[in-house]
């Protein structure tokens, strides 16, 4: 693993083993790189469910993924769930993560899951452009990423470099438009005054303040503004063709090779991609993702997930790269 990645792995697994948390056959341990706010009610409606006693540690996929491979087979992680492909790439590249069961795999699209059955996805996300509908029209707002660099646009876009999405975004234009273009399109946009925010939400929360114009960001975050600030003045730019900024991306699960909670584990999985589950996105959750499963429509208001463009790639080498991602992005200035 890249040396920042590991010192951040190591501080994780003290600070975990310091909160007198443990994974055993009495508890299953989900290791969760999606947000407390976004998906508790749904873990906590699988506890309901099932009477399985579940104890979730929440943190970044990236840096979860670099703690999973430092903990390696001694990890007290039963599951993995994780807010992208490349960072259940980046665990099953380890080979940390067991063969998941045909039937749950079954129930998601081919390009949702890894091709070697470790990791499956729970809901699909598009990237998109969040634009102030005070200040433009969608008619106003780029179709593609690239064009983000016109001065125009100087101090005027927010990013979230160390957020898992944004940097499953990098890979993808890395493997599309190759790592020369990319590079220079990093170092364009930091020229133009980009401006760094930890979060999604901070993103479109500072677009709808008129902080800023224009975000790049998940769809599902507006949302998210929008429960809070339902007159937010803050709206969805989906872009066309198979421009990197267009990247339709997965939330996903994998389970650990080294669990003794098996049985429970894989419950989680199959109660992730059962209706009811899937129905959570489009029914309780406040962010709005799209479910994967056949059958299950998306929430109103939202284009069809078979409509949507963005890069074709193998979503495994999503993990394969992650790695050299996190290196281009710090020796961009994006990350410390």
């Amino acid at each position: 693993m890249h040396t920042r990645s590991l010192a951040v792995a190591a501080g994780i697994a003290v600070a975990l083993a310091l909160s007198g948390c443990s994974g055993g056959s009495d508890t299953l341990t989900i290791y969760s790189g999606r947000e407390e706010e976004l998906v508790a009610p749904l873990i906590e409606q699988f506890e309901q469910d099932t009477g399985t006693d579940v104890e979730v540690r929440y943190g970044d996929s990236a840096e979860l993924a670099a703690t999973i491979a430092e903990e390696g087979d001694g990890s007290p992680a039963d599951v993995f769930f994780a807010q992208d492909p490349g960072s259940l790439g980046a665990v099953a590249g380890e080979g940390l993560l067991a063969e998941l069961p045909g039937e749950s795999l079954q129930r998601v699209p081919e390009r949702f899951r890894d091709p070697e059955g470790r990791w499956v996805g729970t809901s699909g996300r598009s990237r998109v452009i969040a634009f102030n509908t005070d200040e433009l029209s969608e008619d106003e707002v780029p179709d593609s990423v690239f064009d983000l660099t016109d001065p125009r646009w100087h101090g005027r876009v927010g990013v979230a470099p160390t957020n898992a999405s944004f940097q499953a975004f990098v890979t993808a234009m890395r493997l599309q438009q190759g790592e020369e273009q990319t590079r220079e399109w990093l170092e364009a946009m930091k020229e133009n005054g980009v401006r760094f925010y930890e979060k999604n939400t901070p993103i479109v929360e500072a677009v709808a303040s008129g902080e800023i114009d224009v975000g790049l960001v998940n769809h599902y975050y507006l949302y998210l503004v929008k429960e809070e600030q339902p007159g937010a003045p803050v709206a969805n730019h989906f872009l066309p063709g198979d421009d990197p900024g267009a990247l339709v991306s997965a939330a996903g699960v994998g389970v650990l090779k080294s669990t003794d909670s098996g049985e429970d584990a894989e419950r989680f999985v199959e109660f992730l991609l059962s209706d009811d589950g899937q129905r959570f996105y489009t029914q309780r959750a406040e962010e709005a993702e799209y479910p994967l499963v056949a059958g299950i429509a998306a929430k109103e208001g939202l284009p069809p997930l078979a409509s949507l463009g963005g890069p074709t790639l193998d979503y495994s080498s999503l993990g394969q790269e992650l790695e050299r991602t996190l290196e281009l992005l710090s020796e961009t200035g994006y990350t410390s």
